[in-house]
């Protein structure tokens, strides 16, 4: 069992700079693969980056250039800074954990992005 919980959400103008980070319950060096999703209101549920446990990354063309996903697995945490914020960044944040077949949820965060 992995409990999620995330971190770092907020309101910030267009061009600012916000950094989630998402604290797990346990190790997470053992865990494969971790990943911010995001859901605007109204809409569906997209990824936003992915990182492995040998840190190989994927980004959504979206925030490529943007968004930096990290994982310091000493301090069991993952990380989404975001940099150059757009207000169609507006979304419900979630982290995201896959281990042992198994896939893990946060409650998410929130993040405004004013214009």
């Amino acid at each position: 069992q992995v409990q999620l919980e995330e971190s770092g959400g907020g309101l910030v103008q267009a061009g600012g700079s916000l950094r989630l980070s998402c604290a797990a319950s346990g190790s997470i060096a053992t865990i494969g693969r971790m990943a911010w999703y995001r859901q605007p209101p109204g809409k569906q549920r997209d990824l936003v980056a992915r990182i492995t446990s040998g840190d190989s990354t994927y980004y959504a063309d979206s925030v490529k250039g943007r968004f930096t996903i990290s994982r310091d697995n000493a301090k069991n945490t993952l990380y989404l800074q975001m940099n150059s914020l757009k207000p169609e960044d507006t979304a419900v944040y979630h982290c995201y954990a896959l281990r042992n077949g198994y896939v893990y949820w946060g409650q998410g965060t929130q993040v405004t992005v004013s214009s």
